[in-house]
């Protein structure tokens, strides 16, 4: 998760942010060679008191910079088409989520059992134990199997909010009425957290969004275990 004073992005926990980490690396160390380039001629111009007459009328110079501009946009452009295809891919899902959103919690349903389904609450400041993160913890959390293809289906009951986990590189408009999809699949066991990234009316900060990945046995546990109690 994010931490005090953290510049960059959270560390990737699917193959997806890995991907999205890795083309903002890329697209950033073009802003920055082209950024140095800009200045370099700025404090050359500003500096010298010499003039070459070649480069005050010059067809050559005229294609060059008419025509690296084009390439260093393609050069952005295809591996970002190739990151947002794979974001729409979804492919055999072993598990499907629906999140909806109200105001203010989420209520997960695990559709591929009979009846699993809960709601998630923001636990109160007053509530925490040593650990917990204030804001960002829930009374239940989202449980989902590590390295296995999850699809969630998000749709909100009554305004427009946003399921949004950095750390898995998500984020979808949940939209009343209308059923939006996603997948992701997480590279290692841990707990994700996120939160409502659409205003969505006075406790719009206090809906947030925690999802735990666990090994198979013990998802097949905790679902076994969520049945009993329900």
């Amino acid at each position: 998760m994010a931490h005090a004073a953290q510049l960059g992005l959270q560390d990737a926990a699917s193959p997806v942010m890995e991907e999205l980490l890795h083309f903002h690396d890329h697209a950033l160390m073009i802003v920055f060679l082209i950024s140095t380039f800009v200045l370099y001629i700025i404090v050359c111009m500003v500096s010298t008191k010499l003039t070459n007459k070649f480069i005050l009328d010059s067809q050559e110079i005229e294609i060059v910079w008419t025509i690296l501009p084009a390439v260093i946009l393609i050069l952005i452009a295809l591996p970002s088409l190739r990151i947002l295809y794979l974001m729409d891919e979804i492919n055999d899902p072993h598990l499907t989520i629906k999140a909806m959103g109200h105001q203010w919690y989420w209520s997960y349903e695990y559709t591929d059992y009979q009846d699993l389904g809960f709601d998630s609450y923001m636990v109160p400041t007053q509530d925490l134990i040593p650990g917990q993160f204030r804001l960002l913890e829930t009374d239940h959390r989202m449980v989902v199997p590590m390295e296995s293809p999850i699809r969630v289906l998000v749709s909100a009951e009554d305004v427009l909010h946003s399921w949004a986990v950095p750390a898995l590189g998500v984020k979808l408009d949940a939209v009343p009425g209308r059923l939006n999809q996603t997948a992701f699949i997480t590279a290692r066991p841990g707990v994700f957290y996120g939160q409502c990234s659409e205003i969505c009316g006075a406790n719009h900060s206090f809906m947030p969004i925690v999802v735990e990945a666990v090994p198979l046995k013990h998802f097949e546990d905790w679902s076994a275990l969520m049945l009993e109690d329900a």
